[in-house]
């Protein structure tokens, strides 16, 4: 196997989607260094009790980022990539809310509510 079939390979694997997959690949690892900066953000605001909200959707962002250049730029998007997306946004969404819910139940305690 030459690397010519190898190149041919690589870039005929967008085909089917009308993707660059150049592109896609490199937002897909460009974005590991913004997810593990994340989770060392998340497991630092969870040790000083801090929100999470943030470093949970840069994670999920840095999740996603491919996949949605693959939803602007493509055609023919399997169902499965839909739903991945889908999965991650209202589990961020819950997150986010159940999060809300304990400080706001926090704050009412207080309070003395």
């Amino acid at each position: 196997m030459s690397i010519e079939n190898v190149i041919d390979w690589f870039m005929g694997l967008g085909e089917p989607y009308g993707v660059n997959p150049v592109i896609f690949s490199s937002i897909y690892v460009g974005a590991v260094p913004f997810f593990w900066l994340a989770m060392a953000w998340l497991v630092r605001n969870l040790k000083k009790s801090k929100p999470v909200a943030g470093p949970v959707l840069m994670m999920s962002g840095s999740a996603v980022s491919a996949y949605v250049y693959l939803i602007v730029a493509g055609e023919n998007v399997p169902l499965w990539v839909y739903a991945f997306i889908a999965a991650i946004i209202a589990y961020a969404l819950f997150s986010t809310w159940k999060k809300v819910k304990t400080k706001q139940e926090e704050v009412l305690n207080e309070e003395g509510v």
